[in-house]
C-alpha cells in the first residue's frame, strides 16, 4: 500500500524514533509499504518517520528494483564504524527539489536487525555509507539540511517558506 510521504516542517521528521520490539506481520507489511512508497516517489531510501511513523525502520535499495538482491533492510539501526570523509550532493523525499553537498563518512559499518529481529552488521561505502547515514538521521529526527553551514541551511529554510507561501510546498 502507498503511504504519503510526509514534507518537512512535520514534527515526527524532527524527533527521535522509537526501537522496534515487535517483529510481527505488522512489521513486515510496513517495511513492504515502505519500499512501495519509495519508488513511487523515486527514492533510494526511505525512513519510517517519512511516512508518519515514527519507528527506527529505514529501507535502502540503491538498484532501484533492477535487483532483489540490493534491498536492504535495518530495523533499530546503529552506526558502530565510521571512516574516511565523502563530500556529496544529498536530496530528501520529504524535502522535494532541495538538494545540498553534506559531509559524511566514506565508509561505514551499521548494527541492525532485519524483519525478523535477527541482528546483523553491515558495511557500506561510498553512495551505500551516506544512505545509511541519511536514513539514520532521519531515525534520529536530523534532516540533511541541519549538516550545512548556518547560511545554506537558512537559505533552504527561506526557499521552503516562500514556496508554502505561494502554495507549492
Amino acid at each position: 500500500m502507498l503511504r504519503e510521504i510526509v514534507k518537512y516542517p512535520d514534527p515526527v521528521l524532527e524527533r527521535p524514533s522509537e526501537p522496534v520490539t515487535e517483529f510481527n506481520e505488522e512489521l513486515r507489511t510496513l517495511v513492504d509499504d515502505m519500499f512501495e512508497s519509495m519508488y513511487e516517489a523515486k527514492g533510494i531510501g526511505l525512513a519510517a518517520p517519512q511516512i508518519g511513523v515514527a519507528k527506527r525502520i529505514t529501507v535502502i535499495d540503491l538498484s532501484f528494483q533492477k535487483d532483489p538482491e540490493d534491498k536492504i533492510v535495518l530495523i533499530n539501526p546503529v552506526i558502530i564504524f565510521r571512516e574516511g570523509k565523502q563530500y556529496e550532493e544529498e536530496g530528501c523525499l520529504s524535502l522535494p527539489d532541495i538538494r545540498e553537498k553534506v559531509s559524511r563518512a566514506a565508509k561505514v559499518t551499521v548494527k541492525a536487525q532485519d524483519a525478523d529481529g535477527e541482528w546483523f552488521e553491515m558495511d557500506g561505502e561510498e553512495l551505500l555509507a551516506r544512505a545509511f547515514q541519511h536514513e539514520i538521521d532521519h531515525l534520529d529526527g536530523v534532516l540533511f539540511f541541519r549538516r550545512v553551514s548556518a547560511l545554506k541551511r537558512d537559505l533552504i529554510l527561506r526557499r521552503i517558506r516562500k514556496l508554502q507561501k505561494a502554495g507549492d510546498w
